[in-house]
């Protein structure tokens, strides 16, 4: 582990241990502790910060509060067929939602296709996670998720939060390349990114945030401190209706709930999701061409002649640099971020022995 000033790296599998350890010391199964570590440090590792490792203070919180329930699995719930419902029983959703996706993946390649609704599950984190284990397969998906009674955006003309990041990923598969991977909050920001920044002590970008005022602020403080802001959608109205659609895509039609004055979290520590996922074997298409076609796009718009000097990028490539950066580098940590997290740990149950291998 190397520290610098106000921010730490550390390698991705002794991070990935101390994760893993913590869960046990917490109480979940190896299992459990083991797919939780993996999430949150792949996320990292994808240069998502916001759904990382510094997410562990905030679950440990709604665990002590009774709202996360470990060492759940998934319930089934109805079967049709190609169509799956399923219950996360409030349990760790990057449990339930590996459980529900190993699903969808059986059903999809046994019948061609596979919508599967997930609901009641803790917080699933970085959807692209589960997009990345459909492709893994072979397979094409879309998710729509919602962020049930957790409301921290503000509808396009709208002064205060009325409903959450919700987010929406796809996934397209390629032969003997990293997939496209398309998935990004609804929001302009997703909430953890406004989380780093304030445990950094920087601003965010503007048209990001605005006050409780309805204010435009470029003041990450205002999601964190009250009175509450609000982010806002990306897109102006385009940001605002993708979010609707997952609202009532992942939340009502997967038999969970919307956001709305009954629906409202009690805890901010508290995230709760529903997802649902259409998975696609491409082989059950007449499109022979398909790849080729797919490389010929992107090959296409690679040739256009850059503006700056940045480079021209498809859905995924950016993960896909973080990861062998940071696989290279280390993963950073904030200082605040790290402290907070070794907290928790001590709240788990791990003794200073324990932590000493870590530190």
């Amino acid at each position: 582990m190397r520290q610098n000033e106000g921010e730490i790296s550390i390698d991705s599998d002794r991070l990935t241990r101390l994760v893993q350890t913590l869960w046990r010391a917490a109480g979940s199964s190896e299992t459990e502790a083991r797919l939780v570590a993996d999430h949150l440090v792949q996320a990292n590792l994808s240069g998502h910060d916001s759904h990382g490792v510094g997410m562990i203070p905030s679950y440990m919180i709604s665990r002590q509060q009774g709202h996360l329930q470990q060492n759940q699995h998934v319930q089934v719930v109805k079967d049709a067929g190609a169509v799956l419902t399923v219950d996360g029983n409030n349990g760790f959703g990057q449990v339930a939602a590996c459980e529900a996706m190993s699903l969808g993946i059986e059903r999809a390649q046994q019948l061609g296709m596979c919508a599967i609704a997930l609901r009641n599950t803790h917080h699933i984190g970085r959807v692209g996670h589960w997009a990345e284990q459909c492709a893994r397969a072979g397979l094409i998906s879309f998710h729509f998720v919602n962020v049930v009674g957790d409301p921290m955006v503000a509808p396009f003309h709208g002064s205060d939060r009325r409903f959450g990041t919700n987010p929406f990923c796809a996934i397209f598969p390629r032969k003997e390349q990293p997939p496209l991977l398309l998935d990004f909050a609804t929001s302009g920001i997703a909430f953890g990114k406004t989380r780093v920044a304030w445990n950094k002590g920087v601003q965010v970008a503007p048209g990001n945030l605005i006050d409780h005022k309805g204010t435009p602020t470029v003041e990450p403080s205002v999601m964190h401190e009250t009175p509450y802001g609000s982010l806002l959608a990306f897109g102006l109205h385009k940001g605002y209706g993708l979010a609707v659609m997952c609202e009532i895509l992942g939340g009502a039609l997967s038999g969970g709930q919307t956001t709305h004055q009954s629906s409202l979290q009690t805890s901010v520590e508290a995230i709760f999701n529903s997802m649902t996922t259409i998975i696609l074997d491409p082989k059950a298409f007449d499109a022979p061409q398909m790849q080729q076609e797919a490389e010929a796009f992107i090959d296409w718009v690679k040739a256009s002649p850059q503006a700056d000097d940045q480079p021209i990028q498809v859905p995924g490539e950016f993960e896909e640099a973080q990861r062998a950066e940071r696989l290279r580098d280390g993963i950073p940590v904030d200082a605040n971020t790290w402290q907070q997290i070794l907290a928790a740990a001590r709240e788990a149950g791990m003794s200073e022995s324990e932590l000493a291998e870590f530190i």
